[in-house]
Parts: structure tokens; C-alpha cells; sequence
């Protein structure tokens, strides 16, 4: 009896400072929103690119930091949301912003959902390649279906109601960039949801031991092949919000480039806790941003240091590192 009542304190004493993050976490969010938005008020459009690309970077962080399925093809899912939510538009007339982020989270589940039957029935370096071969294959197939993509053009002619009917999309992206933000605090509230839920804690069991988790009963490959599908909603909301705010789509967004710099902002920013993806997207995106205008000839070689030195002196990323060192401190004081 002392022991079931000692463990529930505990279980309550966990949730209680997981709340306590989750909230914390929100209301950093909110205020970095509004700074950016009242310092930045004419780059708004970046602003909200740098949110397409944090969601983008989120999903990837729940297939590979927390299921550790190895990807360079995860744009292939984002690419996928942008161009059903385009299409929508372009093709069939559908405006209504809400209509349209619904079509890419959609189809970005469905390419995650293909995307996943290929790359789980391989393993470690193959997967890696299945990978890489699939965003080929997608970046292809949208530069030969010419017709309805675009192609090498990109796919225009998308237009937007305004957002329930009230705030339109205007050009200096007042309304998409708080879309933007409302989206990503939903999607990171449902997010640390999952990842606490019993069907998180199975993908994390995955991840450290497979042989195990299969020994108990439970299917790897279909608990990786459900985190595939959420990991590419979640993209493709991403995917949705970049067609809407720009209200063009071009073939990067399917572009190997695209994977490679979303896993870098993962790794810059720490895997396996869904704060360390927004960290490093952000730091990465305004950073590059930065040193891009400052030293257009050379700020490739900056990043590329800086890179190097994360990786070196913080392994676990920016905001894994920090928080491990904040951890350490929690537990030696007495």
C-alpha cells in the first residue's frame, strides 16, 4: 500500500513539472511570437517560413530522435502538404485556409504512410538510402507532372479566403504569420501529449531496444509505421502553412537540400525532445539569415563552424546540452 502510494505521488510529481514545462514552454513561444513580431513588423514572411520549417523539423524529431529511424527524405512529407494544399487551390478552387491546411496534413499522412512501408523494411545505412531515393523519386514526380505542379516553375495561381472569413491574408503577412504560431502551439501541445502517452514511451522503447519491446508482445514496425504517419500530418501542416503564406510552391520544397538542413537544425538543437527541433530551428534560420546578408561570399564557412563546434562541444545539441547541465544542477543540490 505505501509503495502504490509513494509511486502515484511520484507519477503526480511528474506530470505536475511535465505541465509545468509544457506551459512554460508555450508561454516562451507567445512571448518570442510577439518580440518578433513587434521587432521584425517588415520580415514577417520569414518569420513564418521559419514556422513551416519548425513543424517541418518537429516531425522529424518523432521518427528519428524518438524512434531512431535514420531519414535525408523527410522534406518528401512536407513537400507533399505543400503541393495537395496548392493543388487544392490552383486546381479545384478550394481557398478557405482551414480547408486547405486539412488537404496537406492529409496528404502529407498519406506520403509519410508510403514513405514509411518503404523505409522500415530496412535498417541502419539501407534505410538511409531508401530514403534519400525517395525524396529523388518525389522531386521527380513533381517536375514531370508539369500539368498540375508546375514543374520547374512552381505551382502559382494559389489564393486564399480570408482566415474565418475576417482577417485576410494580406502582403505584409500579418494574418499568416499569427496562423503560423496558433498552428505550431497546437501542434506542440498534441505533440507532448503523445510523446508522454503509453504509445510515446513504446516508441522510445523501440528505439533503445527493439528485441524487447517485440519480446512483449508489441510490433515495432507497426508502432514506427503510426509515428510515420503523424510525423507526416505534422509535416504536412508545415507544408500547407508555406503554400498559404507564399501562395506558391516550387520544387525545393522537395529537395534533398531541404532534409539535409532540417536534420541539421534537429541535431544543432538536440533530438528526442521536441523543444531541442524549435531551438534549432530557430537558432539555425536566424543565424543563416544573419551571417547571409553580413558576409554573402563567406557565410556558408560560418555556419559550417559553428556546426562543428556545436557537434564537438555540445553533442546533445544547444538545448539538450543546457538542459542536461540544468538537470545535473537539480540533482546535486540538497
Amino acid at each position: 500500500m505505501a509503495l502504490t502510494l509513494e509511486r502515484d505521488a511520484v507519477a503526480a510529481a511528474s506530470n505536475r513539472r511535465a505541465f509545468g514545462r509544457d506551459a512554460t514552454a508555450v508561454a516562451v513561444i507567445i512571448v518570442l511570437a510577439a518580440a518578433g513580431y513587434l521587432l521584425f513588423p517588415d520580415n514577417l514572411a520569414l518569420l513564418t517560413r521559419l514556422i513551416a520549417i519548425a513543424l517541418l523539423v518537429l516531425s522529424l524529431d518523432l521518427v528519428t530522435g524518438y524512434c531512431g529511424v535514420a531519414t535525408l527524405g523527410h522534406a518528401a512529407l512536407f513537400g507533399a502538404g505543400a503541393y495537395a494544399a496548392g493543388i487544392a487551390s490552383a486546381h479545384y478552387g478550394i481557398s478557405d485556409p482551414l480547408v486547405m491546411t486539412l488537404v496537406g496534413i492529409v496528404a502529407g499522412a498519406v506520403a509519410g504512410l508510403v514513405c514509411g512501408i518503404v523505409i522500415l523494411r530496412a535498417h541502419g545505412l539501407p534505410q538511409l538510402v531508401l530514403s534519400i531515393a525517395l525524396i529523388y523519386l518525389f522531386h521527380e514526380f513533381a517536375n514531370k507532372a508539369s500539368s498540375w505542379t508546375g514543374g520547374s516553375d512552381g505551382l502559382s495561381g494559389i489564393s486564399t479566403d480570408p482566415l474565418f472569413g475576417l482577417f485576410e491574408f494580406d502582403l505584409y503577412g500579418h494574418t499568416a504569420y499569427f496562423y503560423g504560431v496558433a498552428l505550431l502551439l497546437v501542434v506542440l501541445v498534441l505533440l507532448r501529449i503523445l510523446v508522454r502517452s503509453p504509445f510515446g514511451m513504446l516508441c522510445r522503447g523501440i528505439r533503445q531496444d527493439p528485441l524487447r519491446i517485440r519480446a512483449m508482445g508489441a510490433s515495432p514496425k507497426a508502432a514506427l509505421i503510426k509515428m510515420y504517419v503523424i510525423s507526416g500530418a505534422v509535416a504536412g501542416t508545415g507544408g500547407a502553412l508555406n503554400a498559404i503564406s507564399t501562395q506558391v510552391v516550387g520544387l525545393d520544397s522537395l529537395s534533398f537540400t531541404q532534409s539535409a538542413e532540417a536534420l541539421v537544425m534537429l541535431v544543432l538543437g538536440g533530438t528526442g525532445s521536441l523543444f531541442g527541433a524549435l531551438a534549432g530551428t530557430l537558432i539555425f534560420m536566424l543565424f543563416e539569415d544573419y551571417v547571409s546578408a553580413a558576409n554573402p561570399f563567406h557565410w556558408l564557412t560560418i555556419v559550417g563552424l559553428l556546426l562543428i563546434l556545436v557537434v564537438l562541444f555540445a553533442p546533445k545539441g544547444i538545448y539538450g546540452t543546457a538542459a542536461a547541465y540544468f538537470a545535473r544542477r537539480r540533482e546535486a543540490r540538497p
